[in-house]
């Protein structure tokens, strides 16, 4: 059977360290608040998935915080040293060496990102090398590969609107297959903010639950 890992890149929700987009535009304290809500619905969600799960932690002090969080649903590793590049391939070498024949990565930061699409990811890395989730701000909510980590995680200005685009150009030889999935986005700032209270609002108006209510309490 396949061994399959899932990589929750998260950080300790301190004030004034987490969510600093949204922490200039609000306050540190209630930016916290989103951050440590956002998290704790993110664990919930994927601890419905059946993969080996992995909470990629930062800073490495706080251990014993994840560890509550986790509440036995995931295993622990502190993130490496470095910009998200470093932090990334550190994380998929690591997996791939100790045996994963796929790796997901996502953040904390998609509080109603649809399971189906992590699911997705997995269901594409059997028949593609890479997969990438578009993020509405230029980035990427996800990024997966199978047994070889592809060339994406050095020379790319993390803070800029081009990373998927950077990203999918060192991807242009063939021989890297890329899956892609639907565009989804993430909170960081409060016009991020607004629009996840808009798409919460129409989810309940739906009929649909959003399935992340501690973020949800908050508006």
């Amino acid at each position: 059977m396949a061994v399959r890992v899932l990589g929750v890149f998260a950080k300790q929700p301190v004030v004034g360290a987490v969510k600093t987009r949204l922490a200039a535009q609000t306050t540190p304290e209630w930016a916290c608040d989103v951050a440590a809500a956002m998290l704790a619905d993110t664990l919930d969600r994927v601890a419905t998935i059946e993969v080996r799960r992995v909470i990629v932690f930062a800073p490495v002090s706080a251990r014993g915080w994840f560890g509550v969080a986790a509440d036995g649903r995931f295993e622990l590793e502190p993130q490496a040293e470095g910009d998200l590049g470093k932090r990334l391939r550190h994380f998929f070498e690591r997996q791939i060496t100790q045996g994963a024949d796929a790796v997901v990565a996502i953040g904390a930061d998609s509080p109603t990102l649809p399971i189906a699409c992590i699911e997705q990811a997995f269901q594409l890395l059997e028949a593609h090398d890479v997969v990438l989730g578009p993020a509405q701000d230029g980035g990427y909510y996800l990024l997966g590969c199978g047994q070889r980590p592809p060339p994406v995680f050095d020379g790319i200005d993390w803070g800029s609107a081009e990373v998927l685009a950077e990203t999918v150009r060192r991807l242009s030889d063939p021989a890297w297959r890329l899956g892609l999935l639907p565009p989804w986005y993430d909170v960081d700032t409060l016009e991020d903010w607004r629009m996840l209270c808009g798409h919460v609002a129409a989810m309940r108006r739906a009929g649909i639950d959003p399935m992340a209510p501690r973020t949800e309490s908050l508006i």
